[in-house]
């Protein structure tokens, strides 16, 4: 859970949780703005809950009169409580009608779905975490479960990349992050602006220059597709197997159950199969321009 929702986020008892293909009412709590088209929305269910979720799994949102977007959970899954954290920009007409829900507004949610991105299987290994854009919000499930049992794992490190210092996503988290030693934070933006005086250019340049034990290393990878690519090859000249490195991949998600295909990505189906794959089943489907 955010500092943001602490306050507001009391445990709420809702009985048994519901199977993931039922519609559940939420009510926005709070409406947290990261950006100029980007808010993390936080949710609470009016009478159910839905099942638990892992980090890497998303929820089907619904904005009532709108329409059903696949989302991915930016929240906490060792929270102790039922509010759902979902972090959404504004680039089409369901994403903005879920932006521009008020607080008090209702969105239908269904899930969770997917594959996770599974920390606890890196126990006793070093995390590199890499985020461009709004690539973070999908990792900042991982980076909370890696803070949560801080003890299991050695070195976490976080590399983030934003357009800009003002479209860096989750800036008071990872100030806090780094701030408190959980994490080693690198930060970079494409185009800097007046006061920024960190590094310029694209995630690869500080993961290129990062200093690594491959045989001990966990990689998790969220951002545009060619991003991802770049860094996975940046991770492998290193020495990290495949298999080491994870990817979230993303496609038109429209029913979440591997019925309606539209999320195929050649031999899978990534509401069932993804998103989060290890490199070795992503590099040959990204690979091919027409996939």
């Amino acid at each position: 859970m955010s500092q943001h929702g602490a306050a507001t986020s009391a445990t709420i008892a809702r009985g048994t949780p519901a199977p993931g293909d039922t519609m559940l009412p939420y009510r926005v709590l709070d409406r947290i703005p990261q950006n100029r088209d980007t808010v993390t929305l936080l949710l609470e269910p009016v009478h159910q809950a839905a099942q638990r979720f892992r980090a890497g799994q998303f929820m089907m949102l619904y904005s009532f009169g709108i329409g059903e977007i696949a989302i991915s959970i930016s929240g906490s899954p060792a929270a102790d409580d039922d509010i759902l954290e979902h972090t959404v920009r504004a680039v089409g007409a369901v994403s903005k009608a879920l932006h521009d829900t008020a607080v008090g507004g209702l969105i239908g949610v269904r899930g969770p779905f997917g594959t996770g991105w599974d920390p606890e299987s890196a126990s006793g290994r070093d995390l590199v975490i890499v985020g461009g854009g709004v690539g973070l919000a999908p990792l900042r499930s991982v980076v909370l479960a890696a803070i949560t049992a801080r003890d299991r794992y050695r070195r976490v490190v976080l590399i983030t990349g934003a357009r800009t210092p003002t479209d860096i996503l989750f800036r008071g988290d990872q100030d806090h992050w780094a701030a408190t030693g959980s994490v080693e934070l690198l930060q970079t933006v494409d185009h800097p602006a007046p006061g920024w005086t960190g590094p310029v250019g694209f995630v690869t340049e500080p993961l290129s220059k990062l200093r690594l034990d491959p045989d001990r290393t966990t990689a998790f990878l969220c951002g545009p597709e060619p991003m991802m690519r770049f860094c996975a090859q940046t991770l492998l000249r290193k020495g990290l197997a495949a298999t080491d490195i994870r990817v979230a991949l993303e496609r038109n998600m429209q029913c979440g159950t591997a019925r309606c295909g539209h999320c195929q990505l050649g031999p899978l189906l990534l509401c069932r199969d993804g998103p989060v794959v290890d490199y070795a089943t992503a590099q040959p489907l990204l690979s091919i321009r027409e996939l």
